[in-house]
Formats: C-alpha cells, structure tokens, sequence
C-alpha cells in the first residue's frame, strides 16, 4: 500500500480501484503534475480511469488533507503530497519546481508576524526565477 493509500484508508475513505491507481501515481510523482499529467499517468495503468474521475480525486484527496494545490501561475493546478513544510522555486522558462528548506527564510517570517503582533500559524512562500546563464548580452 502506498503512502497516499495508507492515508485516505487512516481517513476513512473508500478506496476503489481506480482511486488506488490514482493515489499510486500520485506517491511516485516526482514533480508536481496536474490533472491533466495525472490522467496521462493514471489511464497507463488502468485505461478506463476518465479524467472526470482524475479530477474528482484529487479534490476529495485534497478536501480530506492528503494532497496540496498550488497555483504557480502557469495557469493550471498541481498537486503534491502533503509532507513537512518545505518552498518552492519556480523556474519561469521550463516550469521545473525545485522544493527547498532554508531556516534563515523560516526565523525571518516568525520575526516578522511577531513584529506585526502575530503568531505565525502557516504561510507559503514560492519564489520565481530563472536559471542564470553566464553568457554575455550579444556573445
């Protein structure tokens, strides 16, 4: 059983085939697909998952806490499993999410909640960039 099985079975929900299948791919992604990519990976194991029932999954996994969505303004939600917090940075040209962990970034939000009268209970940081090429302008 695979680790988004396990959880949507430890949240009470009914596991059908094709939930199973989806739920599969899900935990082996490496990336943060979408529907879409999600329904290309899912119809390879079993050709009668449709992508309505793609999209219904992700939302009852996401709705259940399983499954984050995020929105990095390329017009499509993905979909990643929800784990210990970590940022994304998104490379504007290809789209590529690398997910990363930086303390500094960690200490500097708290401060600045505390500073503002809060207590910092969540937050989200996604940062958008471009790879840095070391060629000159018209080399």
């Amino acid at each position: 059983m695979n680790r988004i099985e396990k959880a949507c079975v430890d949240k009470g929900l009914r596991m059908t085939d094709q939930r199973r299948v989806i739920a599969r791919v899900m935990s082996e992604a490496y990336d943060h697909p979408d529907a879409e990519e999600l329904y290309r990976r899912s119809v390879a194991a079993d050709p009668n998952i449709s992508i309505a029932t793609v999209y219904r999954t992700v939302k009852l996994f996401e709705d259940a806490g399983i499954l984050e969505r995020h929105d990095f303004r390329d017009g499509r939600s993905r979909y990643e499993e929800i784990s210990e917090h970590h940022d994304h940075l998104i490379d504007v040209s290809s789209g590529k999410v690398i997910e990363f962990i930086n303390e500094e970034i960690e200490k500097l939000q708290r401060r600045v909640a505390l500073e503002l009268g809060f207590e910092l209970v969540d937050h989200r940081l996604e940062l958008y960039g471009r790879p840095i090429t070391n060629k000159k302008p018209g080399a």
